[in-house]
């Protein structure tokens, strides 16, 4: 299986790398240079999936991260494009000439994946403040106004600086606790220590819950674990806690093909409360429902990210963002606040929600 998945990408890249040979009207070793670099920045997408990243300087990981992680995204596009491309020279809307040694054609496509990935890039950096309002005919102590968030993915991209702006973000709610459903880590604990981003996450001013989510296990879950002790923040992995009114109940990742069913979780909880469930990975839904639920907060899909995978993410969850709901248990699915990789949303938005909580009036 892994070597299909290794395949499927290098298979993409011989397919643009013909492509750009028949295309750009330079001599053979410019083009051999041009592709080659291309090749070597496709490549760098390996250190960061092998682990070679925590073994050199910070300043330089984060720079290959940057462009390991973007020359993927560069190169789905030009599959895309060529792809189209082809498809209008079969049918002769395109003529033969276009997509070979032709510097308009070799302009227009540069400016395109410029201009697109230009605003993605701004389009990320844009977090959007999402306000969901609920009730509950459960009894509450109070109103509560409740930050939300999933999928920050900290680390070699998303740094302490980028992190104590979202610090201030979520401050500025004055909410009366905090959840976060998973994937706090990227892809590597390091970088999180190196620049002691516990410290930004001690400014928080309420309480803050988290589940984990997959990236956490890829980053090793001792060491995740350990980095939310220290930045003050409560696991919630297989168990629940109280908060008020509230029942706050954390799943264990599906990574982990041992975690509790949800019915042996709910055994422990004070079902006169309102429950929530930080649940990282929102597949089988209906388990929130039968369990008897109110709100289940997920993330993981980023909704896609990025068109056109935005298409796959909507095929394969039930919801693969926004607000929905089941008989009487509602659910919010995050696109994340953060992102994996580029910083890049394309049809997609970062985001955090601020939910206010209310007694019903009936």
């Amino acid at each position: 299986m892994f070597l299909v998945f290794l395949l499927i990408p290098l298979l993409g890249l011989a397919f643009v790398g013909w492509h750009l040979w028949m295309l750009l009207p330079l001599t053979g070793v410019w083009k051999s240079v041009v592709i080659g670099i291309g090749i070597a920045c496709f490549l760098t997408l390996f250190l960061d999936m092998s682990g070679t990243l925590d073994r050199l300087p910070l300043p330089l990981a984060r720079i290959l991260y940057e462009v390991g992680t973007t020359a993927i995204l560069v190169v789905l596009y030009l599959i895309i494009i060529f792809v189209v491309l082809d498809i209008g020279r079969l049918v002769h809307l395109v003529p033969h000439s276009w997509l070979h040694a032709n510097a308009v054609t070799s302009v227009a496509i540069g400016g395109t994946l410029f201009v697109v990935f230009l605003c993605g890039n701004i389009h990320y950096h844009h977090k959007v403040r999402v306000p969901l309002e609920m009730t509950s005919t459960k009894p509450l102590d109070k109103d509560y106004t409740i930050v939300m968030a999933s999928d920050l993915h900290l680390g070699y991209h998303n740094t302490r600086t980028t992190l104590a702006q979202w610090v201030d973000m979520i401050n500025a709610e004055h909410p009366d606790l905090i959840l976060i459903a998973g994937d706090i880590i990227d892809i590597s604990v390091r970088p999180l220590m190196d620049e002691d981003m516990a410290a930004e996450f001690r400014r928080l001013q309420a309480p803050v819950y988290a589940c984990l989510g997959n990236h956490e296990y890829y980053a090793r879950e001792p060491k995740a674990r350990r980095f939310y002790q220290e930045a003050g923040i409560r696991l919630l992995q297989d168990s629940c806690a109280a908060e008020g009114a509230l029942c706050i109940i954390g799943r264990d990742d599906r990574t982990n093909s041992h975690r509790k069913a949800l019915g042996k979780l709910m055994q422990q909880t004070d079902k006169s409360k309102f429950t929530i469930l930080l649940d990282h990975q929102p597949y089988h839904l209906e388990q929130a429902e039968k369990a008897g639920i109110d709100f289940q907060l997920s993330g993981h899909t980023h909704e896609g990210q990025i068109w056109p995978i935005s298409l796959g993410t909507h095929y394969i969850y039930e919801c693969d963002w926004g607000e929905h709901r089941r008989g009487s248990t509602r659910y919010y699915i995050s696109s994340g606040l953060g992102i994996w990789g580029g910083k890049y949303r394309i049809g997609t938005q970062s985001e955090y929600v601020v939910l206010n909580l209310r007694m019903s009036a009936d």
